[in-house]
């Protein structure tokens, strides 16, 4: 349903403009889910928060994941098979399931407060074989 949207937009406004507008919509949504699950959560172990996430997000089989860290502060992990990627595939479209999907991930983020930031080098989504996730408290709070 959204990629007939974003395509009209990309159409109407230019790729990059629509683009833009589209992660700031996305973006607000994505940062209000991550600011609700982090006060349901209330958990001051990051290691333990962003996994139990990890979980909702792989239900059903959608994610394929090994963890490389978990700690108070750090939880690393990387994604084997995404089904969310393989949907956008098969659609023909990886470029709007990274632009919907997997920018999302840093708005969420984002969410979790100040003092948690991600970090990501690739994605399955754009080609590379597993997307590595790095979320790492600082304690000083800046990003």
């Amino acid at each position: 349903m959204l990629v007939p949207l974003v395509k009209a937009l990309q159409a109407e406004l230019g790729e990059t403009h629509a683009n833009a507008l589209v992660r700031k919509a996305l973006g607000d949504l994505y940062r209000g889910f991550g600011e609700e699950f982090w006060k349901a959560k209330n958990e001051n172990n990051l290691g333990k928060a962003v996994s139990s996430a990890f979980k909702t997000y792989a239900r059903d089989d959608a994610l394929a994941y090994n963890i490389v860290e978990q700690t108070e502060d750090v939880f690393a992990l990387d994604v084997k098979r995404c089904a969310y990627a393989e949907f956008y595939k098969a659609l023909g479209e990886p470029k709007l399931g990274f632009l919907l999907v997997c920018t999302a991930d840093f708005a969420t983020a984002e969410g979790f407060g100040p003092d948690v930031a991600l970090t990501r080098t690739q994605t399955i989504m754009q080609g590379a074989p597993h997307c590595d996730f790095r979320y790492r408290r600082d304690p000083g709070g800046s990003r």
